[in-house]
């Protein structure tokens, strides 16, 4: 009966996860979503979770007691270079060092991405072939058995992700897998031993988001119009693949197969 008890009360135990932001929210997405956190967790989030905000950009981390109650955690992208040395950045470096310890999952997006290439030993730095904004079409490794679980049936050929970068992968880390590439990128997405999933793009962004953004750049007098134009142009009549990338990304994070 004690065993039974107790299984009981871990099948109950609420599922907890924390978002490590990376960024600022701007005034468009405190206005339209309330946050970049709420974006967030309105693609990765589910019922009867529990989400927790961490702004590493500012210096608020979790403890380090803590980080065993975790069910899993997101790095967030962000305006700031992955490479640099930062009290904060290298602070979340030596935490993500423990959370590989731990062999917790984590996902990595665009900066986060980055982040555990440094942590785990690969090389980044300033694009190949330059700044990267807009809709692109990533090609997704083939015969590889773990994305064949984390899409659950069949794995797409080639997925389309919002991209909003000038950073990327230079090295991979020794340990690491390539899932996906694109022209541009070698390596968009890759993953290390089952508990980390890393994305060059954006799974959370739309056309909303990205577009704000663009402009943001623009007046900032860190972009050319023109290129602002083309980096529009590429969402006028196409969408990313973002149901297929919430699967991807929710089944690494939660084990739903």
């Amino acid at each position: 009966m004690v065993v039974e008890k107790q299984q009981q009360q871990q099948h109950k135990k609420t599922k907890r996860f924390a978002l490590f932001l990376a960024t600022c929210d701007s005034e468009f997405v405190k206005k339209a979503y309330g946050g970049y956190f709420n974006v967030f967790v309105s693609t990765f989030g589910d019922e009867g979770e529990q989400w927790d905000l961490f702004r590493v950009v500012d210096g608020d981390f979790p403890g380090d007691d803590d980080l065993d109650s975790y069910d899993g955690f997101i790095i967030s992208g962000s305006p700031h270079d992955a490479f640099a040395d930062a009290d904060w950045i290298v602070k979340l470096c030596s935490l993500c060092q423990k959370l590989d310890e731990m062999k917790k999952k984590v996902l990595g997006i665009c900066f986060g991405h980055q982040i555990i290439t440094r942590v785990k030993g690969g090389k980044i730095g300033r694009s190949r072939q330059g700044q990267d904004m807009g809709l692109r079409t990533i090609t997704i490794a083939k015969d590889n058995e773990k994305l064949g679980l984390y899409f659950g049936d069949e794995v797409p050929a080639s997925l389309a992700i919002v991209k909003c970068h000038q950073d990327e992968v230079l090295e991979l880390p020794d340990s690491a897998t390539v899932l996906a590439s694109s022209e541009v990128c070698q390596v968009e997405m890759f993953s290390i031993g089952d508990h980390l999933l890393c994305i060059q793009g954006h799974p959370e962004y739309n056309k909303e988001i990205l577009f704000e953004i663009v402009d943001r750049v623009v007046n900032m007098k860190l972009m050319e119009q023109e290129f602002a134009d083309k980096a529009k142009s590429t969402m006028e009549t196409a969408q990313p693949d973002k149901d297929l990338w919430q699967k991807l990304c929710k089944n690494f994070l939660k084990g739903q197969i």
